[in-house]
Order: C-alpha cells, then sequence, then structure tokens
C-alpha cells in the first residue's frame, strides 16, 4: 500500500494513513526518523517492522519487499512527504508487485504537485508533470527545448539552490513573458506563492530562495495555423536539411504548424 503523508502541516494526515501503519506487518520509510517524527505527533505505534527505503537502496530492498508481500504481509511505503514514487521511492516496488500479481492501493492524501497546480492561477484543465529537472545547465537547457512546444500546464520540483538558475534557464527558453508560478514550503507556516512573467521571478529568486519548490509553468500559445503550402514545403524541406527523415519532418512542421499531418504532406507532394 502506498500512503500519502503530509507535505507540511501534520493535521493533513488522513484517519486512514494512522490505521495503516499501525496495522502494517512491514512499514517501509524513505527516511525512518521522519517516519518516527510524524508517528509521535500523530500518536501511533507501530508494531510491525520497519525498514528504510530510499533512493540509495531502494533496488537492493525491492525484492525483500516483494518476498514479504508474496507471503501475505501488509506492506505500507511512506516517503517523506507527499504520494510514494512520484519523484520518490516506490515505483521498483509497485511495479515489481503488480507483475507477481499483488494486489497495489494507495491511501491518498496531500501532493505537492496537485496543490501547487491548485493555486498557480494558471490553466488546470490539462497538465503534466515533468519532476526534477536535470543539474547540468545544458542537460537542463536541453530538457526544457523538449517542452518548448507543450501547451499544457507543467509542473516541476527544483532544489532552492537551484530554483533561480533554473527560472533563468526557463526564460531563455520559452521567454521572459511566459506566465509562471513559484510556491515553496507549500501548507508549512512560511507558504509562498510568487505568481507573474518569468523575468520577474528570475528577480525574485536572485536573492536565494528557501524551502520546498514546485514551480508551475503556463503552456505554449497554440499556434496560428499555417496553411499556405508553399510555406509548409519549406518549413519540411528546413527540417530535412537538418538531418531529419521527410516522415520526422512533416510531424514535427505539422505540430509546430497546427495543421492535420495530411495538409502537410499533401503541401510537400503536391504536383
Amino acid at each position: 500500500m502506498l500512503a500519502a503523508t503530509p507535505i507540511g502541516r501534520v493535521d493533513d494526515a488522513s484517519p486512514r494513513l494512522a490505521a495503516e501503519l499501525r496495522g502494517a506487518d512491514v512499514v517501509a520509510a524513505e527516511d525512518t526518523r521522519r517516519l518516527r517524527r510524524l508517528t509521535t505527533e500523530l500518536g501511533v505505534d507501530i508494531p510491525g517492522r520497519v525498514v528504510s527505503y530510499f533512493e540509495g537502496n531502494e533496488h537492493l530492498r525491492t525484492d525483500s519487499l516483494l518476498e514479504s508481500l508474496l507471503n501475505g504481509d501488509r506492506v505500507v511505503l511512506v516517503t517523506d512527504a507527499g504520494m510514494p514514487s512520484v519523484s520518490d521511492p516506490g515505483y521498483r516496488l509497485v511495479a515489481a508487485a503488480v507483475d507477481r500479481g499483488v494486489t497495489v492501493t494507495s491511501i491518498p492524501g496531500p501532493s505537492a504537485v496537485l496543490t501547487a497546480l491548485a493555486v498557480s492561477g494558471l490553466p488546470v484543465d490539462r497538465f503534466c508533470f515533468e519532476g526534477f529537472l536535470p543539474r547540468k545547465p545544458g542537460e537542463r537547457t536541453r530538457r526544457l527545448a523538449d517542452l518548448a512546444l507543450e501547451q499544457r500546464t507543467l509542473v516541476f520540483f527544483e532544489a532552492p539552490h537551484r530554483t533561480h538558475a533554473t527560472l533563468l534557464s526557463m526564460a531563455e527558453v520559452f521567454g521572459r513573458d511566459r506566465r509562471a508560478a513559484v510556491c515553496r514550503e507549500l501548507t508549512k507556516t512560511h507558504e509562498e506563492v510568487r505568481r507573474g512573467p518569468l523575468d520577474e521571478l528570475v528577480a525574485w529568486a536572485e536573492a536565494g530562495v528557501r524551502g520546498e519548490v514546485t514551480i508551475v509553468l503556463e503552456g505554449a500559445a497554440v499556434p496560428e495555423p499555417v496553411t499556405d503550402p508553399a510555406t509548409l514545403a519549406a518549413l519540411v524541406a528546413q527540417e530535412e536539411g537538418s538531418g531529419a527523415t521527410r516522415k520526422e519532418a512533416i510531424l514535427d512542421v505539422a505540430r509546430r504548424s497546427g495543421v492535420p499531418k495530411r495538409v502537410v504532406y499533401d503541401a510537400v507532394h503536391r504536383p
């Protein structure tokens, strides 16, 4: 069972969380010390076995936890905050359990992704979660460039000491006018949500940012459709000249131009 834990306020913990911790045969925790603090604040005693399950030992401990599940033990997985497996340990165990036919369920609860999205003031009807960006500047820029045409609202996690650099990279790739929200310390005493164009957020973050950070970024604007056949054919030729195959070029131009693939294909192959 995946059990969501508070991302800030301990009283956001659900009654089910306390009950499942009490009834677990095994509790796998990203940080056993944080789990101990949480259970102390909740007034919960865990009679079952508590083991650590974090990024460094996840690949080693998954097999033993799976064996416990196959033996009929009730295993509860918790991370430091939020829902396990969402940019946290858990995916490997879930995949292994599903593969062996073990029932996997969850206790819903706090999520920094949905909380930040809800308070961002940006469109929430369609969004995608990108987790943490690469730490190296070049890799980070390339990852952002891959998202340049993404029209859905984007949600990222980021470390406080890299927030300024990440916002600066976003401004360079997406444009300084792209709207965003930086949400830090969500649900905690010093919660803060900064909203505005990227250039304003870059300036704000330059002095340093503290706490857990979630960045919500406005998606790309829907492009104005390009319908002129000659223009579409020229765009395809340009992509081919850059090394793309014709099929790849047609797909890319159709996406960027906001027209069906067939329209671009006909423009390229017109008599």
